[in-house]
């Protein structure tokens, strides 16, 4: 007799069991994980944010901070000031801007803020990562005229002197400022 078809026969027999059998994952329940999804809000219960700019430890980073209504650029720059939560210190958040209580103010205008600034870039008083954080701070907020906040222009003046020329930025999508010219 030929021992080749009952080889045959019993490859094709375990061939088919292995098919037959799946992939050795058992059947499984719900499995509980914590609590449901959440992060869309139904219709009609909108929730407001104000976007505030950090330093870490890759470059200028943007939270969000739960409010219950539009921050101007001022309200946004005043909670900027204040510097970090701990959960976000905890991210490795941080400010570069210095303390100016009082000092740093903004005046809004058709998609336009002027901040003034008790400080000087050239000085080294006012460094680069702060600029960034606070022009996008400010064009992130309550600004009117509709303009997205990248086409925002911010104004800065710089030791809170409104007689001089400011120079004028703009918040880039990933945190960055850039010149502005005419």
């Amino acid at each position: 007799m030929n021992p080749l078809p009952r080889i045959r026969r019993a490859l094709g027999l375990a061939t088919a069991a292995l098919l037959l059998g799946g992939c050795g994952i058992g059947t499984t329940g719900a499995v509980h994980a914590g609590p449901p999804a959440s992060g869309i809000q139904p219709p009609g219960t909108e929730a407001r944010s104000v976007r505030l700019y950090f330093a870490g430890p890759y470059g200028i980073r943007a939270v969000s901070r739960p409010t219950d209504r539009p921050l101007s650029p001022q309200q946004a720059l005043d909670l900027l000031l204040e510097g970090p939560t701990p959960a976000e210190r905890e991210r490795g958040l941080i400010s570069q801007v210095p303390p100016m209580s009082g000092q740093l103010t903004a005046a809004v205008g058709q998609g336009a803020v002027d901040v003034f600034v008790p400080l000087e870039v050239r000085s080294g008083d006012l460094d680069v990562t702060a600029v960034a954080q606070i022009a996008c701070t400010a064009a992130h907020a309550n600004v009117p005229g509709g303009r997205p906040a990248t086409q925002v222009d911010i104004r800065i003046h710089e030791n809170n002197i409104r007689s001089r020329t400011p120079w004028t930025v703009r918040c880039g999508p990933n945190g960055t400022v850039t010149p502005v010219t005419n």
